[in-house]
């Protein structure tokens, strides 16, 4: 029998590459706990997290699995999974993307539950001139995406 996460992480694709928030309605655990580089607490719950995952696309950009041999340099402004380590019910996601001609660096750590509904999300990001980017454009993205 597969490990739970890898049938977790080929949605996490499916959503990545359909940008349908809808997907994460099943994907996403009730009691959800998403983890940002940017903000200090821990949030909790599928709608804080959906509402944290949209802004996140929409700063970062979308994925397709396709071009994850792809060197970011190559396509300036796509983000793309480059490696993913999937074992039990935890999952590590690396990815690349540019951002205003920067380099960022990152990983997604998806924990999922038995059914491979994903129960916590973090995501962490280099290096420091990405981080400030990040913040910067997510924080005018959430305020878009709340009014």
């Amino acid at each position: 029998m597969a490990d739970p996460i890898h049938a977790c992480i080929a949605r996490w694709h499916e959503y990545i590459e359909a940008g349908n928030a809808a997907l994460l309605d099943d994907l996403l655990h009730e009691d959800v706990t998403f983890y940002s580089p940017i903000v200090f607490t821990p949030q909790q719950g599928r709608e804080i997290t959906k509402l944290y995952l949209a802004a996140a696309g929409g700063t970062l950009g979308g994925g397709d699995k396709s071009q994850t041999d792809k060197p970011v340099a190559d396509a300036a402004g796509s983000f793309s999974y480059t490696k993913q380590i999937l074992s039990g019910t935890h999952a590590v996601l690396e990815f690349e993307t540019t951002m205003d001609g920067k380099y960022v660096n990152g990983v997604d750590i998806i924990t999922c539950d038995s059914n491979g509904v994903i129960t916590e999300f973090r995501v962490m990001i280099r290096p420091l001139q990405a981080v400030n980017l990040v913040h910067e454009q997510m924080k005018a993205m959430l305020e878009r995406l709340q009014s």
